[in-house]
């Protein structure tokens, strides 16, 4: 049988962790009465995260942090383990998206994209890899299937997302001998506020709505299924029959897959090209 993880008594660092996926991770891992920490840049967001988590009768730390910043997520990282004596498991959950076609979109928006979903992640990994080593610990990457299937409309996004895979997969073979674990998460649609905060193809928020595949997911479930990923020890979860369905038909068939997508997104596509 294989082992079943406990979280108890245990550090866990969520970047992002002030709203959307990152505050439902940080809800289902205090539930299950670990020391959990929020890391996000909204000072007004994390302080709403004391109360409201305290409702619920779950006390949590929460540390104001840019992760595009290398030295702020360095005293993040630091100040947490002086805090608690170590980290046992970093979420690299901050993100943001964009959504606008290749051709129309600045380089400026591509560069802000990496350093949120890419840099950010390692800036905090990098901060946190010897205390999660002493501490036999888990990295999470919250990915996307974007990370491991092409996404239009969405193609500073999507290398991030690659980037990230393969970031997080070699790191995953250099410390895996060290009994440190990574697991990788691709969920497909999820209903957050991240998306109402999409940049446009030039660095401005979008108003116009997102196009998704199927039935978005709710931050509720899918942090409970990091939550079980983690429990089980899985390397990979693909969230949302749909993120499956996407997983296997862009291996299988790449450019049937590439159809199929054009076509989903097409009305999107339309609006995106008269902005």
């Amino acid at each position: 049988m294989s082992k079943n993880w406990s979280f108890k008594d245990k550090v866990i660092i969520i970047t992002g962790g002030a709203g959307g996926i990152g505050k439902a991770i940080g809800k289902r891992f205090a539930s299950a009465k670990a020391n959990v920490v929020l890391l996000d840049m909204d000072r007004d967001n994390l302080e709403a995260c004391v109360s409201e988590f305290a409702k619920n009768g779950y006390s949590i730390t929460t540390v104001l942090c840019d992760v595009t910043n290398e030295s702020e997520c360095k005293f993040a990282i630091d100040d947490v383990i002086k805090l608690h004596g170590g980290i046992d498991v970093l979420i690299n959950n901050a993100g943001i998206t964009h959504r606008s076609l290749f051709i129309d979109t600045d380089v400026s928006v591509f560069k802000k994209v990496m350093d949120v979903n890419f840099f950010g992640s390692l800036y905090c990994t990098k901060a946190a890899i010897h205390s999660l080593i002493e501490r036999n610990g888990l990295i999470v990457a919250n990915e996307s299937i974007a990370g491991i299937a092409p996404l239009l409309a969405r193609s500073g996004y999507s290398a991030s997302k690659h980037a990230m895979h393969g970031l997080f997969t070699s790191i995953r073979a250099e410390v895996r001998s060290k009994g440190v674990r990574v697991m990788i998460v691709c969920p497909g649609f999820i209903q957050t506020p991240m998306q109402t905060k999409a940049l446009g193809k030039d660095g401005n928020i979008l108003t116009s709505p997102r196009s998704d595949m199927g039935k978005p997911d709710t931050p509720e479930n899918t942090a409970e299924n990091i939550y079980q990923g983690a429990v089980k020890g899985k390397n990979l979860i693909i969230i949302t029959p749909v993120g499956k369905l996407a997983y296997w038909i862009s291996r299988i068939a790449p450019v049937i897959y590439e159809k199929l997508m054009t076509r989903q997104f097409k009305s999107e596509l339309t609006s995106e090209e008269k902005l």
